[in-house]
């Protein structure tokens, strides 16, 4: 049985509404969406904006709502600061839940950048887990414990997607951060479309194969190397081959989600219907 797939809703953050995103969605052969906990463009209370969600979803037939960042943001050095942010995670999730059926949702930890400021965000070897201390670690893994337990009484999952700049920014530092909170609701996203932008990225077979079960979701992306930096492209057009790609998930047993992203300028809704065009060849190609 194929895997549901999934649009990323930054195909539709051009000023589009809700109920445009998900009926573009659903015409286009897209499962579900994944949002983000809060509208980048309309002044939505968190209610309404779930609400908004929940009619649209419900008026088109999308199968699937997930919920995407901001996640809880674990680095400070203030223990009162990341209890709130745990208990605003906490509180959102809760509620969503009454609203939509929840399956797996993106997550992250706070943005971790090198105390050193001449060091350009774009260093990615030289932020997020390289530059982690014991603390930190500690920190996240504490508040994603709670947040784990949480998920579980609702019946989801949460996945760390690895991302730049960010404590779980490459797929050991993933994987080692959710060998420490050791919850089954608490996972990995693999999107390595953000893993090519760091130096020597182990293969995607090596990664599918040391994470195992652990994925619980997968974001994907393409890009190719430019002058000074990675370039991004259609799904179909870059370097990473999503044909091995999917078929070592596909061996490996995966049975989540397959989430479609558009992180470049443009005409955003053409590129959401080339892109889940190629992948659906793909799929019918490897027999998934």
């Amino acid at each position: 049985m194929a895997p549901p797939i999934i649009m990323h809703v930054n195909y539709c953050e051009q000023g589009q509404t809700i109920d445009e995103m998900c009926c573009k969605a659903v015409n286009w052969g897209y499962d579900g969406i994944e949002f983000r906990r809060a509208s980048r463009y309309f002044d939505y209370t968190p209610e309404e904006y779930v609400d908004n969600i929940a009619a649209a979803a419900n008026r088109y037939g999308l199968k699937y709502v997930l919920f995407g960042g901001p996640g809880a943001d674990l680095t400070s050095p203030d223990a009162s600061v990341r209890a709130a942010e745990v208990a605003k995670a906490e509180a959102f999730f809760r509620m969503a839940a009454q609203r939509v059926k929840l399956t797996v949702c993106n997550t992250v930890t706070g943005s971790l950048s090198n105390p050193d400021r001449s060091i350009p965000y774009t260093q990615y070897d030289l932020h997020g887990s390289a530059i982690a201390t014991a603390e930190i670690w500690d920190w996240a893994a504490a508040g994603f414990r709670r947040l784990g337990a949480v998920a579980q009484e609702l019946g989801f999952r949460f996945a760390f997607e690895t991302h730049m700049n960010y404590l779980h920014d490459l797929p050991a530092a993933a994987k080692k951060l959710v060998d420490m909170i050791d919850i089954p609701a608490v996972g990995i996203n693999l999107d390595y479309g953000n893993t090519v932008y760091f130096k020597n990225p182990p293969p995607v077979t090596d990664v599918i194969a040391e994470m195992g079960a652990q994925i619980y979701y997968v974001h994907l992306k393409n890009s190719i190397p430019g002058p000074d930096r990675r370039i991004a492209t259609a799904l179909g057009e870059g370097g990473i081959n999503h044909r091995e790609y999917l078929k070592a998930l596909r061996s490996a047993g995966y049975t989540g989600p397959i989430c479609l992203e558009a992180p470049r300028p443009g005409d955003r809704e053409w590129y959401a219907q080339e892109d889940i065009t190629y992948i659906k060849s793909v799929l019918t190609d490897i027999g998934w």
